[in-house]
């Protein structure tokens, strides 16, 4: 081969390779990196889903969601943030989905509820299942408050699963004061800057018809929601817990809400996305 064939011959190879580790992804060290999820950014349309299982039915109803939906509505387009067993309900499910706009909520909910993996597994899911209605369909409060997208829970070095606790307070707003109330809230949120605490997001009633009626949604709003991920109980207990009850009394002082605050303590399922992991690996900046 000639010298010029040999060049050209390499060039091509390196083409290739280069191709093929983009497709397939550099090789990693097991460490959880933000890198992983650039591409999953910007849910405009966020649902706060809270499911009743049947009495002793929930942790079965775990087991089925975490196995078969989060990837499947991933490859339509939407995102499963997290989803969560409450602590105070022993019968509550609690689940976030995100979609790209208002728009894509109808396709991907249709390719979903109408395609083979639902039309496989609903009738058993459905007989645990006696109430999916309480939805509240969200956007983010401002464009950097939605729900962050952390990386999946990895099989292989996760191996306790996911931890840490996700709390969310959910505010009842009077009509016409959800500028004045989301103002002195956001004031009151700056206080849980703590260490062992990291903020998940603000969202805020996406106020517009529902688009896929076969799937309920609330119209008792607006409502403004704070999310975050705590380490432990310890930290919950200690740090953020009475900085929660302090802001809850203020903004309830504030007249501008229609009833009390709702403060709703979850455990993240073995799979949930939404979970404790360091500042670095969850893209926190110090």
């Amino acid at each position: 081969m000639k010298p010029f064939e040999r060049l050209i011959c390499g060039i091509v190879l390196l083409g290739a390779f280069g191709a093929a580790s983009s497709i397939h992804g550099k090789p990693t060290s097991g460490t959880i990196t933000m890198e992983s999820v650039q591409h999953l950014r910007d849910y405009q349309a966020i649902e706060f889903r809270r499911y009743v299982t049947s009495q002793g039915e929930r942790s079965h109803f775990v087991k089925y969601f975490d196995t078969y939906f989060p990837e499947a509505l991933e490859q339509l387009g939407a995102m499963v943030f997290g989803q969560f067993m409450e602590r105070d309900h022993p019968d509550r499910f609690t689940w976030l989905r995100g979609f790209r706009d208002i728009n894509a909520r109808p396709v991907v909910n249709a390719a979903f509820y109408y395609g083979p993996l639902w039309k496989e597994h609903r009738v058993k899911v459905n007989a645990i299942l006696p109430d999916s209605d309480n939805v509240m369909l969200l956007r983010p409060l401002h464009a950097d408050q939605g729900v962050k997208v952390l990386p999946a829970v990895d099989p292989v070095t996760e191996e306790h699963s996911a931890q840490g606790i996700v709390v969310a307070q959910i505010f009842a707003v009077k009509k016409g004061s959800e500028d004045a109330f989301a103002h002195q809230a956001e004031a009151a949120f700056s206080a849980y800057r703590v260490d062992g605490v990291h903020p998940a997001g603000v969202l805020v009633t996406l106020d517009v018809p529902n688009n896929f009626p076969q799937l309920p949604i609330r119209t008792d709003g607006p409502f403004l929601i704070w999310l975050g991920v705590v380490k432990d109980d310890a930290t919950l207990d200690r740090r953020l817990a009475p900085l929660l009850t302090s802001a809850e009394k203020s903004l309830a002082d504030s007249g501008l809400l229609r009833g009390a605050p709702e403060r709703v303590v979850m455990d993240p399922t073995p799979r949930s996305r939404l979970r404790w992991l360091s500042d670095t690996a969850a893209g926190i900046t110090p």
